[in-house]
């Protein structure tokens, strides 16, 4: 990852503040962006001599988005990687769930990524090279109740890295859609917490998730599913759905309580 000029959307926290630091051990360039302007200069400071370069914003809005690219430009002189990591994790009884925050979440996980990519693809084309890489979910691929919104959102960017990487198959741009199980951070509510010990779910420690991440975009995986038995799970929800419809009713059953206690 030597000398990529790399924007990494989300950078403030989560995954995606573990991934700074390794890309930046790795020598790579970066353009740090979040909405939290605090926990974003935190994390820069936390790269040691690294030079990275910030900017606090929205990545909802088109002057955000914008104003991401420009910096990049600018500070990077140009952009060789997008890293869509900027991501929220509403968990709860669907019926109950606030429809402002349904549509929150449908907005920061598919829909933002997906316009950044636009904002920075012409770059990329022009110098006909260059990666996006979409971090999606398992549950972009297993619809998991209690999480449909979430769900919904993971589906759509999966879906969309497909569909581009298709699209972009004649052309020096690659697309790249890594999806981890779930990670052990701040994104995660207590209730959540509360009802991943009550039915036993696997979960995996940031740094470890985003060095899977770092090695995923390293090798230009297309596709590349973390943890088992989640990626087997993966494949066969895709060819035998009722199967597993089957084998998680009894996790949701476990789970509704914690999910009725969400906002």
């Amino acid at each position: 990852m030597r000398g990529k000029r790399i924007i990494l959307t989300g950078a403030a926290g989560g995954i995606a503040a573990h991934l700074a630091r390794l890309l930046a051990a790795e020598g790579a360039r970066l353009c740090l962006t979040d909405i939290n302007e605090q926990a974003l200069e935190e994390v820069r400071q936390a790269l040691l001599e690294v030079d990275a370069a910030t900017i606090a914003a929205d990545i909802t809005s088109a002057e955000g988005r914008q104003s991401i690219v420009d910096e990049a430009l600018q500070k990077l002189g140009g952009i060789d990687v997008l890293i869509n990591a900027a991501g929220i994790n509403p968990f709860g009884v669907f019926a109950n769930q606030d429809p402002d925050m349904i549509e929150k979440t449908l907005e920061i996980n598919a829909i933002a990524p997906i316009l950044m990519t636009r904002a920075v693809l012409p770059v990329m084309l022009e110098q006909d090279s260059g990666q996006i890489v979409n971090i999606g979910s398992t549950f972009g691929s297993i619809g998991f109740a209690w999480f449909s919104a979430y769900s919904a959102s993971k589906y759509a960017l999966r879906g969309f890295s497909q569909a581009l990487r298709r699209e972009l198959a004649e052309t020096g741009v690659a697309v790249s859609y890594v999806a981890p199980r779930a990670v052990r951070t701040a994104i995660n509510s207590p209730q959540v917490y509360a009802m991943a010990k009550a039915v036993n779910m696997k979960m995996d420690e940031p740094d470890a998730v985003a060095e899977q991440i770092v090695k995923a975009v390293r090798k230009g995986k297309k596709e590349r599913y973390l943890g088992f038995p989640e990626s087997l799970f993966v494949r066969i929800n895709a060819v035998l759905p009722g199967l597993v419809d089957g084998a998680v009713r009894g996790q949701n059953r476990k789970a509704h309580k914690h999910a009725e206690k969400s906002g």
